[in-house]
């Protein structure tokens, strides 16, 4: 059997996040050890921006101010085996301070044209990261300052 089948697919939405410095930001789920974008599943019914919105909301404390959708990227999930995470990806604005909440233990700022000891997830790793650098992460920066 293939293990990329509709059924071991996940559909998640996730967002680019870019501080004034040209760097990242990653979360990483508590008992994981994968740094990631934020976002996560879409439920039933919900839209890609929707669902991004709402974790957002919940993960982070933040108020997502608008989202441009960059693509579609498919990776193996990092945090479930055999599956494959298709994540709609938006370059998004936000307002508020950016807390750990609900399921996330930590978060990092990285600068996606250096080197990182992190364990990143596939879809971070061999996906954003190259795509931020080729679109220049200083284009994505955000301006409210509200970010470090």
């Amino acid at each position: 059997m293939d293990l990329v089948t509709a059924s071991a697919r996940i559909h998640i939405a996730a967002a680019v996040i870019v501080n004034r410095d040209g760097r990242i930001l990653l979360v990483r789920k508590r008992d994981t050890p994968f740094f990631m974008q934020p976002g996560g599943k879409l439920r039933d019914g919900e839209t890609a921006p929707e669902a991004l919105a709402r974790e957002l909301d919940e993960e982070l404390g933040c108020t997502l101010l608008a989202a441009e959708f960059l693509g579609t990227f498919s990776a193996p999930a990092a945090n479930e085996p055999f599956h494959v995470v298709e994540a709609a990806l938006f370059h998004a604005k936000i307002a508020g301070n950016i807390k750990p909440a609900a399921e996330i233990e930590e978060i990092a700022w990285i600068e996606p044209w250096a080197n990182t000891d992190l364990p990143l997830a596939p879809l971070t790793r061999d996906l954003v990261l190259p795509l931020v650098l080729s679109l220049g992460s200083q284009a994505l920066t955000r301006t409210d300052g509200k970010q470090t």
